[in-house]
């Protein structure tokens, strides 16, 4: 057991497998390699085909040793053993070569870390990439983890949630109001009420699991200058500001900001977080600034959950250089919102 501050950290963290066939795998032996040795590091077990670890760990001449365990016993294996929860399904995890049949392991491994955080016996889900495509073709109906994520918010805890995708790094936090729609439909999905909800819920996690006593939230505008005025748009006149205006009573906020003056290093000194108006407005900053060490986390939910910022790479997969950084970084902040006595400030 760690000693931290004054709990003892007894509940390790869920990993969850994501494409057996992408660097999900090879990035969770790296990360064991990187952090079993050090006792400040956040213990973790993967809920995965242990067989299918071993393979990659020898073909790489990795020191891996695999246990498989519970999440009840995983931290006693942590030092020395690498924890597997088996999931007891057929895994084909070709590395570089996606199967369909494996969508079925994939999604399984959410749902049982998910149920092991509502049980007690997990502190925190982290989620390894999936894809999204081959999901989709399984016949899998959401559109990515995060929506997957409110379903099981919903059917395990019994709590309806709308959850927010932040990416965080130590230098930048961005949350897109809209997430996985073509540019074209952002205009009609911002809304009023959208703008409202996204801006109470990031606030509210600021303050209760990243430990910003006084969150400040700086809203983007969605037309280039802000809508400079309404000549270029009046997203910002018509909905942006009155949602702003709103959200003022509550929690402090500015803006709309034009975009392209929202990140440089100076503009990031007077704000915890960005809430950005579609996905590449959020997501090409974070990832220009920290793209090994940007993690996503999923706000809203009755449950932690962290993840890489990156996907499933199938490009590199089964070569050993996938870099394992994001997902260290997943890791550590799993356990630091977690545990009250280790606050983030941003």
């Amino acid at each position: 057991m760690i000693a931290f501050g004054h709990e003892t950290l007894e509940r390790p963290l869920a990993l969850t497998c994501g494409d057996p066939s992408g660097i999900g795998p090879e990035i969770a032996l790296r990360a064991w390699l990187n952090t079993h040795n050090d006792d400040e590091a956040p213990a973790f077990f993967i809920v995965a085909d242990s067989a299918q670890l071993a393979r990659l760990a020898a073909q790489f001449g990795w020191d891996v040793p695999i246990a498989e365990t519970t999440p009840a016993h995983a931290r006693a294996f942590f030092r020395q053993a690498l924890p597997v929860v088996p999931l007891y399904q057929t895994v084909i995890g070709t590395p570089g070569q996606p199967d369909l049949q494996d969508a079925a392991a994939a999604i399984s491994s959410i749902e049982r870390c998910v149920e092991f955080v509502r049980n007690g016996d997990a502190a925190a889900i982290v989620t390894n990439p999936i894809s999204k495509e081959v999901l989709h073709r399984a016949g899998f109906p959401h559109p990515g983890h995060t929506e997957f994520l409110a379903e099981l918010a919903q059917r395990l805890f019994n709590q309806q949630r709308r959850p927010v995708m932040m990416l965080w790094s130590e230098d930048l936090a961005v949350v897109p109001a809209t997430i996985h729609i073509p540019l074209v439909e952002v205009p009609r999905r911002l809304t009023f009420e959208l703008l409202v909800e996204t801006g109470r819920i990031v606030a509210h996690d600021l303050k209760h699991r990243f430990g910003i006593a006084q969150p400040r939230l700086a809203f983007a505008g969605l037309n280039p200058h802000a809508g400079e005025g309404g000549d270029m748009g009046r997203e910002e006149i018509d909905i942006i500001k009155p949602a702003l205006a709103e959200l003022a009573r509550e929690i402090i906020v500015s803006g709309p900001h034009p975009a392209d003056t929202l990140f440089h290093a100076e503009a990031r000194k007077h704000y915890d977080a960005v809430i950005a108006m579609y996905h590449d407005q959020a997501l090409i900053p974070i990832k220009t600034l920290a793209f090994d060490q940007a993690v996503n986390v999923t706000l809203g939910l009755p449950f932690i959950r962290t993840s890489p910022d990156h996907g499933t790479a199938f490009d590199i997969a089964g070569q050993g250089r996938a870099n394992p950084a994001s997902l260290l970084a997943a890791l550590r902040l799993a356990q630091r919102l977690a545990f009250a006595e280790c606050p983030v400030t941003n």
